[in-house]
């Protein structure tokens, strides 16, 4: 018997067969109603007192109507320690150290979104255990200039990966029931004159390089917070731009949420109000007083300021306040993230070159550890975002403690350490193992110091690179070379003992022409955490093979790079003073208010373009065929891995690519396989080639695995800059499949 359904039920069932899941951003609009009712009781002054910092790290709820402030707390490595109300200095907290996780190019050397997921997991519970609801993080930008300030912040090069990274970070922090604030929007790639820099560029390069990663974050993640760059972008600061904030985030993606300002990116009333922002960092001299003044005139309306606090509360709703009597009662810092911080830490060292010296093996008796980088901290140093970690293993550390029975490690600092700007008050007592200058010549009781370790050893381990107050906020570098003598160290090391390992600490690329030569192994080691000396213990002594794999380009030297080669950087009119230090550190400038407004106001205001357009980093070097020192996605391993029987298709709107990894080592082993595209006669211009997929694969000793990798047409995409929309060229796709950029194993192609 046929069945007839009643108009109603009819009416039900395509009721729901219309709807439609909502996006994550939409999600955020679920506690509308309710919000609506609270802005409703809301007088004027207490919407206005939403749209500003009430302390240093918080912004204003309603007391009365039963809305808790909003609580930030920096990162986006580790949740700062607690500072003072009204400033960054130490609030000198017993509970409030955390885990020290490895920082953003550590973090991207995994390549691995499972573990950015557990990264963003650790860092969303351990703000909660501290009462925030915010995390100044994840860090995005593309990282542009080797020389970057923020290259070790930062995650990569290249958008695609940077874009599955930060997707996964604001995944795991949000599942945890913190929001983040993803920063720093948008193209800020220096640090120099960050605070008043014009950025030009094409609408194209803006769209596939630098804003990608932003994008997955907010429309697939649902980042619930954005935070705008200093810096201004084709001719409008970032915290007022209507093209940014208003036309893309809030219009094409659909954003929700809200956005805070840099500590002092806020430049005007009416161009923050009508151009995007939320909320002021820090002050009211902005988003106070001046909106209600501006409202009485008719400048401004009240409805604008009821949308953006209507923006703000979909946050403040999402995201439940911790009541003060729950939060900061444990330690931050808890085994679990611990773990992690430890996991990341293994799968992020970078194996650059192994000469079969590594792993350490079991006739070394004699280890000579030298460099004062096996034995600095990395935790905090420099300006801006640091952890007060629980503890921090030391590479030294970590090689004592993993050492066999009978293996002797001796030490010597072989170098003067350069300590940069000086933050606070400075030593009653200059340190003997201080520089003066960053490049000081080589010490020579140092040296000789650590040529007779050397000569004695069986192994010489050679700890070179920077720290952070080398690589630091509020300033690049003006190099990429080895400081304080370490070049001239590495050659005498390696005359008197061939059997030199050097280990990298740093953010950032270095400079390793004169390294190179002198080094049978070279690792790149990272600001790897509070379980980084754990970790690179592990990997030296071969309890694990090395899979970590370069997230940027080490190029043979510095004017290489596209944007020195175009003349694009450095700014030859030089450096102003940096915004943030200006307003915010008067423990490094003694100025008085008026003295300190009147030097921001004369700071330079440079332009910098991006005549090298979308040609970023391995984009520049494989098109142009510029040989790189070591190139994007770089890595080796202990085992060799084979790629076999490759295999492509195109289904529906995806390129589908299968193929057999075989571990044909004795231990089991990752290997991150990368998938590149190249355009076969095209019309339109491309690089030579681009990354469109990738993964982490665990083999076992000797094991296969069919691998398969997928590239949405999505990403395939161009920005027409003639019709102002994505567009899709069709025609023939050479796929190259292999375990760096330079180092193609398979090939395929298909037609799309």
């Amino acid at each position: 018997m046929k069945r007839i359904l009643s108009p109603s039920l009819l009416l039900v069932l395509l009721a729901l067969a219309c709807t439609k899941t909502p996006s994550p951003q939409e999600q955020l609009t679920a506690n509308d109603a309710e919000i609506n009712d609270i802005i409703a009781q809301m007088t004027l002054e207490e919407k206005v007192e939403m749209l500003h910092s009430k302390t240093n790290m918080s912004s204003a709820g309603v007391e009365r109507l039963g809305i808790a402030d909003i609580h930030y707390a920096d990162g986006p490595f580790g949740i700062r320690e607690e500072g003072q109300p009204n400033g960054f200095m130490s609030a000198g907290w017993t509970l409030d150290s955390a885990t020290y996780f490895p920082t953003g190019s550590a973090l991207a050397a995994t390549w691995s979104e499972e573990l950015a997921y557990k990264y963003g997991t650790g860092m969303g519970k351990e703000a909660r255990l501290r009462g925030k609801d915010v995390i100044l993080g994840p860090a995005v930008n593309i990282q542009r200039l080797p020389v970057g300030g923020r290259t070790y912040e930062y995650l990569s090069e290249d958008p695609i990966l940077s874009a599955a990274l930060a997707l996964a970070y604001t995944e795991g922090v949000q599942d945890q029931g913190t929001a983040v604030c993803i920063k720093h929007f948008a193209v800020n790639n220096q640090e120099t004159n960050r605070g008043s820099v014009d950025v030009k560029i094409d609408e194209r390069t803006l769209r596939e390089i630098y804003l990608k990663p932003f994008e997955r974050a907010i429309v697939e993640g649902g980042a619930m917070s954005v935070m705008p760059a200093y810096n201004k972008v084709n001719g409008d600061y970032c915290s007022e731009n209507e093209h940014l904030l208003n036309e893309i985030l809030r219009g094409e993606w659909g954003f929700k949420g809200m956005t805070v300002s840099d500590w002092g990116g806020t430049h005007s009333t009416m161009g923050a109000m009508l151009h995007g922002l939320n909320v002021q960092m820090t002050g009211s001299t902005y988003l106070g007083q001046p909106v209600i003044d501006s409202i009485a005139t008719g400048a401004l309306t009240e409805d604008l300021v009821d949308e953006k606090v209507r923006q703000i509360l979909r946050v403040r709703y999402a995201i439940d306040p911790v009541p003060d009597d729950e939060a900061n009662i444990v330690m931050t810092s808890q085994p679990e993230s611990q773990k992690i911080a430890l996991e990341v830490a293994e799968k992020s060292i970078v194996l650059l070159k192994n000469e079969d010296i590594l792993p350490i093996k079991p006739n070394v008796k004699r280890i000579a550890v030298i460099g004062q980088n096996a034995k600095l901290k990395t935790q905090s140093g420099g300006m801006g975002a640091g952890v007060k970690a629980l503890y921090e293993i030391t590479p030294l550390q970590g090689i004592i403690e993993r050492a066999p029975i009978g293996v002797q490690v001796t030490y010597a600092p072989g170098y003067k350490n350069f300590p940069g700007r000086r933050w606070g008050p400075a030593p009653a007592k200059k340190d003997p193992l201080e520089a003066t200058a960053i490049d000081e010549p080589a010490d020579p009781k140092l040296l000789a110091d650590a040529l007779k370790l050397a000569e004695k050893a069986d192994l010489v381990i050679f700890f070179a690179g920077t720290n952070k107050n080398i690589e630091t906020e509020g300033s690049d570098r003006k190099d990429i070379k080895l400081p304080c003598g370490q070049e001239t160290l590495v050659e005498a090391l390696y005359d008197a003992n061939p059997n030199v390992v050097t280990v990298l600490i740093s953010g950032g690329p270095t400079d390793l022409q004169v390294l190179e030569p002198n080094s049978p192994a070279i690792i790149q080691g990272w600001w790897n955490g509070t379980e980084g000396g754990t970790a690179l213990a592990e990997v030296l002594f071969g309890d694990i093979a090395p899979s970590g794999k370069l997230p940027f380009t080490f190029p043979m030297k510095l004017e290489d790079s596209p944007a020195y080669a175009m003349g694009n950087f450095p700014d030859p009119n030089g450096a102003g003073g940096d915004l943030f230090t200006l307003m915010f550190r008067p423990d490094v400038l003694a100025m008085s208010p008026a003295e300190r407004q009147a030097f921001i106001e004369s700071l330079p205001k440079p332009v910098s373009e991006y005549t090298e357009r979308f040609y970023v980093g391995y984009r520049w070097f494989d098109t142009k065929e510029v040989k790189p020192m070591y190139a994007f996605g770089h890595g080796l391993s202990y085992v060799t891995f084979a790629y076999k029987n490759i295999k492509a298709s195109v289904s529906g709107k995806k390129v589908k690519v299968t193929f057999d990894l075989v571990n044909e080592g004795d231990m089991d082993a990752d290997e991150v396989v990368q998938l590149y595209v190249h355009r076969v006669n095209s019309s339109v211009e491309w690089p030579a080639k681009e990354l469109k997929a990738f993964q982490r694969v665990s083999l076992e000793a000797g094991e296969c695995e069919q691998v398969t990798l997928t590239i949405p047409f999505d990403d395939l995409r161009y920005w027409n800059e003639q019709t102002g929309s994505w567009d899709l060229e069709r025609g023939k796709l050479q796929l190259l499949l292999g375990s760096a950029s330079d180092d193609i194993r398979l090939t395929a192609e298909v037609n799309i």
